[in-house]
């Protein structure tokens, strides 16, 4: 779910045409499954759209854990399960790979102080003291 920048000013109503029955399966060992079968606003099965599956699990960090979630291109639940670990795999990569570039580019950003970078050949001033 996301809110955008300010959530006061979402449009937090829930569209009829778009609602999922959620369902969740899990081994209790390595993640989770969430089957999301379209419903009409009735909740009757809607057979015009596909059901959809997505795999969750969780890795430790220093920090605690991270939750991965992806999806799943599955026509069954059997054919969901079969694919979670590759798949996970696949999603803990792609996370561990932009979590160091976030490290590599905040690791690189340069502070300018707030006066600017002194003239070339001294140290200059710029800073705030002022001489009356």
């Amino acid at each position: 779910m996301a809110l955008g920048s300010d959530p006061r000013n979402a449009d937090l109503s829930i569209d009829p045409a778009a609602m999922y029955l959620e369902e969740t399966f899990t081994d209790r060992r390595i993640g989770t499954i969430r089957r999301l079968t379209p419903v009409k606003a009735d909740g009757s099965r809607d057979a015009a759209r596909t059901v959809a599956y997505v795999g969750e699990t969780q890795v430790m960090t220093p920090m605690g854990t991270l939750p991965i979630v992806f999806e799943i291109d599955a026509k069954s639940l059997e054919d969901a399960a079969r694919q979670f670990g590759a798949l996970a795999k696949d999603a803990i990569e792609r996370t561990v790979q932009e979590l160091q570039e976030l490290r590599r580019q905040a690791a690189s950003s340069i502070v300018i102080p707030q006066g600017g970078l002194p003239p070339a050949g001294g140290l200059g001033g710029g800073g705030k003291i002022q001489m009356p």
